[in-house]
């Protein structure tokens, strides 16, 4: 039986890291001190729980405030299974020392030693926790190691990303998931051949109820960071950091051509100053479902000649109704729907009469320079056109404002839906000049 005024504070510790895997769990540490205890004939006070990596230094809750506990004398002793659960890093090895050179700690008891404000005790101490940390260090060291060996032989550390699955046995550490991995091919196809944006990506996979192995449904973060990740060709970067790139032993699901032209589509051009980029038939028309102004957005598509071809595509604006699934339509096929409108109007409702009479007197003046050049006395030939012919002519050929301008004279308003444009009357207080349906000459 031992006679003593110390406090003592049972600590136990164990983390979920890998190298502790072998350690004893905490209710374990604390049944195996107390039975020691009773052998020593000491007073455990309180019993502290800890579920936490000491690697580093000042990092444990728990820990934390029992060495404040000790610094404000409520304890001068630990009772503990093993040096290395109070510390495996200098900085906490450091304030142990401390305490037992300030006479604030008087002893720590493990299950193999005693630890007492002495020279030699305390030397054996820093020794033991030093040793702890050496080790830790090397696991460290062994774990980066392998995980490079890993990714030299072809096989990407870590968990395998969505449409894959981690086998670990045998050669083929990592499998096609059967279930997800044909969405995930078909969420490529859609974004490199009918340029799905990563939102459109989303809503799909929402309204299919496609949900990642954990049952969750994928963000639009994810869904982005899947689309840019080369390891559904076949290769993978490995550290993420690093510019070196493995060839993986698992089996591709895409094309390196598919993927290509995905990073096209996701490549967004360096955003012009406010106001200043605009396409030709924008704030002209709107979504016939839900109203909001059509917006537009380009997008470019590498061919296997090289060549980058540019494609713009019109789309509802979304601004009332961010749920609006109008599809969209290429500038070429609203062409062609706004060559329709111009077909199907009256001509009294083009009111580009005036904006033609100016082309015509531009064109007269051309002519006459001509004459000049020639020196020819006989006037040329004037053309005759009709208005709907000149307004088709400025839709397929005019300049951004021109095209604007003409669509300024149609009498309603323009609407998009299911691809196709409809013109809606409505009352203008703009006074038109009157056209003949004749074709005019002058």
């Amino acid at each position: 039986m031992v006679t003593n005024t110390i406090t003592y504070c049972l600590y136990a510790r164990k983390s979920s890291e890998q190298d502790e895997r072998q350690a004893l769990s905490i209710e374990q540490q604390i049944k195996e001190m107390e039975l020691l205890a009773d052998h020593w004939g000491i007073k455990i006070s309180e019993i502290r729980r800890e579920s936490h990596s000491s690697k580093e230094s000042g990092t444990r809750p728990i820990y934390n405030r029992l060495i404040k506990d000790i610094q404000l004398g409520y304890f001068n002793g630990i009772v503990t299974w093993a040096p290395d659960r109070l510390s495996r890093n200098a900085g906490d090895l450091g304030i142990l020392v401390d305490l037992m050179d300030q006479g604030k700690l008087a002893e720590i008891r493990t299950h193999g030693q005693t630890f007492t404000n002495s020279p030699n005790e305390k030397f054996l101490l820093m020794i033991l926790g030093s040793q702890a940390k050496l080790e830790n260090d090397n696991r460290g060291l062994n774990v980066i190691r392998g995980l490079h060996n890993k990714a030299a032989n072809g096989w990407r550390p870590g968990v395998a990303p969505i449409g894959y699955l981690n086998n670990g046995l045998g050669d083929k550490k990592i499998i096609v998931d059967e279930i997800r991995s044909p969405i995930i091919v078909e969420m490529f196809e859609r974004v490199a051949k009918q340029a799905y944006t990563g939102r459109e990506v989303k809503r799909w996979l929402d309204d299919i109820d496609f949900v990642s192995r954990h049952g969750k449904r994928l963000v639009l973060s994810h869904i982005y960071r899947t689309l840019k990740n080369p390891f559904y060709y076949g290769e993978f970067q490995y550290p993420k950091t690093s510019e070196t790139m493995h060839h993986g032993k698992h089996a591709p699901i895409i094309s390196k051509e598919m993927f290509d032209e995905v990073q096209i589509q996701l490549t967004v051009a360096p955003k012009a100053p406010a106001g200043t980029k605009e396409f030709s038939f924008t704030r002209m028309i709107k979504c016939g479902v839900c109203k909001t102004g059509v917006t537009a957005e380009e997008k470019l598509k590498k061919l296997k000649t090289g060549e980058i071809r540019r494609y713009v595509y019109y789309h509802c604006g979304r601004a009332n109704d961010l749920d609006c699934i109008q599809p969209y339509i290429r500038e070429g096929e609203l062409m062609i729907e706004l060559l329709n409108v111009i077909d199907e109007l009256k001509i009294d409702e083009i009111g580009a009469h005036q904006q033609f009479k100016e082309e015509l007197i531009r064109y007269d003046r051309f002519l006459g320079v001509l004459e000049q050049s020639n020196g020819s006395s006989q006037p040329a030939t004037k053309p005759t056109i009709d208005l709907k012919a000149y307004s088709k002519y400025v839709l397929q050929h005019g300049t951004k404002e021109e095209k604007r301008e003409i669509l300024q004279y149609v009498t309603g308003e323009l609407f998009l839906k299911d691809q196709k444009v409809y013109v809606e009357r409505k009352t203008r207080s703009k006074k038109f000049i009157p056209a003949s349906s004749n074709p005019i000459a002058i």
